[in-house]
């Protein structure tokens, strides 16, 4: 469950709050679509299954103006500020050339800088763009070491250049501004729905940071930690502004991420301390619905972009041409915790826009991702049902296998092996499409 279903009813309700606080001048209400239109033609629209799309930019802009206006409220901060808000968080992660899904803040800075069009609707709002680019630095994570020392100069830098170059407590204030930014860029989209939209927030996030499966849950839960315990006062602050209901979406959604983590480290006691083992198995007889609904429940686990037969998940798995292979614990009877899935190339079509030069040859066999229930990565099953896949795909005469996997696994999987290769790198999420000549 989510406060809002597209970006429509986001920018509808960020244009109330403007009015709310007689904000909705020309140049922010053109500001605002300019952006969400920018976002559109750069391929970084609502489909774009990056952490970092047009959801997330209206996201935290929604949130960083309820909280903000409650800090107007308290005098915290001024109506000027609050626009200075507005207009950082709406450009706060633009960065069309996105070499990986996390936007650098140098080249979305850069892009602020170029835009002719948004240089206008800035100066038109008497907005300095010196200032925002100062807040939007100070959005930088994680804030330690090295990156605290090299930020600090450039928001020094753009002070300089500022209308308050001599002013250092408003200069401080500012600093602030972007702290509360930072805050409210972090809390985004975990305040405004349940633990169904924080999960897929954090797949999205693994997904386009090339993360392996075992890593999301473990570091989203020190992500909040790092928050909520090296931040407490500005954190305390955003979320005081929130309503009641989005700060309990946020808390929960944190609980739930910190007892995921429980039962993966009581999974983890389980093989190093029990010596659980994890055993392959072949699929031969016909699934009853139990387990059918069982395979289903893992495969949605996966990122969206990983499950190429969302549509038809249970007709493909009872496709005689499909090798399906089982993941259970114990022995072939146990519990199943995951599977490998793949048929002829001939099966899959990838919308990719690229073609494999053996499809039509009946030679190739596709290995869709393999899905492993949550808790059960990093064990080691993923690797072993890949291999049994790849014998039984040998043994029934085909010459190549095809997958898709992260780009440091398969240049891994090319040093031990001379017979995997890249046909097609995707950028920025670096989930590449390679071949295997068995």
């Amino acid at each position: 469950m989510q406060e809002f279903a597209n970006p429509p009813s986001l920018r509808n309700a960020i244009f109330d709050l403007l009015s709310s606080v007689e904000l909705a001048t020309d140049e922010n209400v053109k500001l605002l679509d300019y952006t969400i239109q920018l976002f559109k033609s750069n391929g970084l629209f609502s489909d774009y299954y990056g952490y970092h799309n047009v959801d997330h930019e209206l996201e935290v802009t929604y949130v960083t103006l309820v909280a903000g206006k409650h800090s107007l409220e308290e005098n915290y901060i001024s109506k000027t500020d609050l626009n200075y808000l507005f207009a950082s968080a709406l450009l706060h992660d633009f960065d069309p050339d996105k070499s990986i899904d996390k936007p650098h803040e140098k080249n979305v800075i850069q892009f602020i800088s170029k835009d002719a069009t948004i240089q206008k609707l800035l100066a038109d709002a008497n907005l300095d763009q010196n200032l925002i680019c100062a807040i939007i630095s100070r959005t930088v994570y994680p804030w330690a070491g090295d990156i605290i020392t090299n930020t600090e100069k450039l928001i020094q830098n753009y002070f300089s250049n500022s209308e308050i170059k001599d002013d250092n407590e408003t200069q401080k204030h500012f600093r602030e501004l972007g702290h509360f930014l930072s805050i409210s860029d972090r809390i985004g989209g975990y305040s405004l729905g349940d633990f169904q939209k924080a999960m897929e927030m954090a797949k999205m996030n693994a997904h386009s940071s090339s993360w392996h499966p075992a890593f999301i849950v473990r570091r989203s839960v020190v992500f909040f930690e790092d928050m909520l315990n090296n931040e407490p006062d500005m954190c305390q602050r955003v979320l005081n502004g929130l309503p009641k209901h989005m700060r309990k979406n946020f808390l929960d959604n944190i609980v739930g991420f910190m007892k995921l983590r429980q039962e993966e480290i009581q999974i983890y006691n389980q093989f190093v301390y029990d010596g659980l083992p994890l055993v392959p198995c072949i699929q031969k007889s016909t699934l009853s619905d139990d387990v059918l609904d069982e395979l289903l429940s893992i495969y949605r686990e996966l990122p969206k972009p990983l499950q190429f037969t969302r549509d038809d998940f249970i007709e493909s798995i009872r496709d005689p041409e499909t090798i399906l292979n089982m993941l259970r614990i114990g022995d072939s009877n146990g519990q199943i915790i995951g599977f490998a899935k793949g048929g002829p190339l001939e099966k899959y079509n990838f919308d990719l826009e690229f073609e494999d030069r053996n499809r039509g040859k009946n030679n190739t066999v596709f290995l869709e991702p393999v899905a492993i229930k949550n808790g059960y990565w990093g064990f080691h099953g993923g690797r072993e049902l890949r291999q049994l896949f790849m014998m039984q795909v040998q043994s029934k005469g085909y010459k190549f296998m095809t997958s898709f996997a992260m780009r440091d696994v398969i240049d891994e999987r090319k040093e031990n092996d001379k017979n995997v290769v890249f046909v097609k790198k995707f950028n920025p999420e670096r989930w590449d499409y390679f071949r295997v000549t068995l």
